[in-house]
């Protein structure tokens, strides 16, 4: 097997990646929202719950020897998950507001990346092996998440938009980007960046769609109901994802 497929340890940015990535911030947004208010616990304690599940996740990830496709993505959900409730705690329990929030965590993914990029001479998100490197990885898509939820809560409940709209004006900032990458010759790390963090509103908006009551435009299905949908998709492409990646994994033999 080639050297380079052994040791890798996230991702290919493929078409199905983005999507499981879309599902999988709805399924965090529902979470989130499943643990701070349904159940009101609040987000202290939703910080608490979704930082130890990140935690446990991240240490099992990061001793693996190289990439499987299950503890990925529940590594993503996690980050999904603990996002929505450090945006959550910023703009809403400390009273921060949506823009002084997502300057502080847009600093935080900035000099993240600035870091990474000192490190390592370069911010590629595939392959990845160096341990150090792949925790940087984690790092700057938990504040990329983080900076998502608090533009897709800004659109809502600032500017007033519905869900519906909200993901229009996501969807169209990603339609850009992919424009961008396609037809220009920008700098396509800076364009995965963008996507990632437009990606997160986007799926979050979905979220909301399913589990806002109807007179908010939802269609009130709530957070429980709507997360144990978001998580048999997910599974489903989880396993869809496995198999591609043993076939693949097999033609490098």
């Amino acid at each position: 097997m080639n050297k380079l497929e052994v040791i890798n340890k996230v991702s290919r940015i493929t078409w199905l990646f983005w999507f499981m990535k879309i599902v999988a911030t709805t399924l965090g947004e529902t979470l989130g929202d499943f643990l701070s208010m349904t159940l009101g616990l609040g987000y202290m304690i939703g910080i608490a719950i979704t930082l130890s599940l990140f935690s446990i996740l991240i240490v099992f990830q990061l001793n693996l020897k190289r990439f499987i496709p299950l503890v990925y993505w529940l590594v993503i959900i996690a980050t999904t998950t603990l996002g929505t409730e450090i945006s959550d705690y910023l703009d809403r329990s400390l009273g921060l507001g949506y823009s002084l929030g997502s300057s502080i965590l847009f600093c935080c993914l900035i000099c993240t990346l600035i870091i990474w990029r000192l490190k390592f001479k370069n911010l590629s998100v595939y392959p990845i092996s160096d341990r150090l490197k792949e925790m940087y990885y984690w790092m700057a898509i938990l504040f990329s998440n983080c900076l998502g939820t608090a533009f897709g809560d800004y659109l809502g409940d600032n500017l007033g938009l519905s869900y519906l709209w909200g993901a229009a004006i996501t969807g169209c900032i990603i339609l850009i980007v992919i424009g961008l990458h396609y037809f220009t010759q920008l700098n396509q790390i800076v364009l995965f960046w963008i996507a990632f963090i437009f990606t997160r509103p986007f799926g979050a908006t979905f979220g909301d769609l399913l589990t806002k009551p109807i007179a908010k435009g939802g269609l009130n299905f709530g957070t429980a109901q709507a997360s144990l949908i978001a998580i048999l998709i997910m599974g489903i492409l989880i396993y869809y994802s496995n198999q591609m990646n043993q076939k693949e994994e097999q033609r490098t033999i």
